[in-house]
């Protein structure tokens, strides 16, 4: 009894997945590139290849003292950060106290947006028919941004990344972005509400300089919208390097939150 039960149970999951995905392709049915699909790419501006923030050579002239990226010092003149609300103000104010040691990406979670697009590592942008795929060195994270004209998902599944699609305003890809993981932070130890939504219009300044100017809202944390510009230069001659975050790990965290590092020489006898 209890065997069928659980069968049932998984067939109904399973019923709600297929079903809930067939919803979606009545809404949008993507098609086949076809060979007209990709001659428009080379009408399109050439985003293809390795970029880094700041272009102060590889891993570095990029890093941001708030550990956000787009949510740090806005625009010349603008704010050193974001406007928030009296309730979020107060969420930041109790994470700061907290003054853990560690945080979620010392144990290996990536910041998701908007952070991950700050990251003082290389990220390489490939274009497609009706895509534009950004693959990020740091924690070798892939963001992927529909342009086939879908639009954003209604109930979107909580991630890192959130659920993007974009358009071509001439040569500016112009990208919105919803449904983001509780574990991110909109700025360093500031949590978002689900309502959080962030656009991005990415543009090239030359041929290997990008700006990306990303606006952040979000009506229960912000008293109004946070726009920050950053700018990529591109490398044609580098390739990623392999990020993975839990090779040689030697952190290690205590129950009272006591950040710790062992430096015993991976190999070398025990004592």
């Amino acid at each position: 009894m209890k065997r069928a039960t659980l069968v049932l149970a998984a067939a109904a999951v399973l019923a709600g997945v297929i079903f809930g995905r067939a919803g979606l392709a009545q809404d949008f049915k993507p098609k086949p590139p076809s060979a007209a699909d990709w001659a428009a790419l080379a009408r399109l501006p050439d985003f293809n290849g390795v970029w880094e923030a700041g272009g102060g050579g590889r891993g570095g002239g990029a890093a941001r003292g708030d550990g956000a990226g787009a949510a740090g010092r806005g625009r010349a003149g603008g704010p050193a950060g974001p406007a928030l609300t009296p309730e979020y103000a107060a969420k930041r104010k109790a994470l700061q106290d907290a003054a853990r040691e560690d945080n979620e990406t010392a144990n290996c979670l990536p910041q998701g947006m908007p952070g991950i697009m700050g990251q003082p590592y290389p990220m390489e942008f490939l274009l497609t028919p009706g895509q534009v795929t950004i693959v990020i060195e740091a924690y070798q994270q892939v963001r992927h941004i529909y342009t086939d004209g879908r639009s954003l998902p209604a109930d979107p599944d909580p991630k890192f990344h959130g659920s993007s699609v974009g358009r071509w305003e001439g040569d500016t890809l112009v990208v919105e972005t919803v449904g983001f993981s509780p574990l991110t932070q909109l700025a360093a130890n500031t949590p978002h509400s689900d309502k959080m939504r962030i656009g991005e219009r990415f543009k090239l300044a030359d041929a290997d300089t990008m700006t990306i100017e990303t606006t952040i809202t979000d009506p229960e944390a912000l008293t109004s919208p946070f726009t920050s510009t950053r700018t990529l230069r591109r490398h044609r001659d580098w390739t990623l390097a392999e990020y993975i975050c839990e090779e040689n790990n030697r952190n290690s965290v205590d129950q009272s939150g006591k950040a710790g590092i062992n430096l015993t020489t991976p190999g070398s006898p025990k004592k």
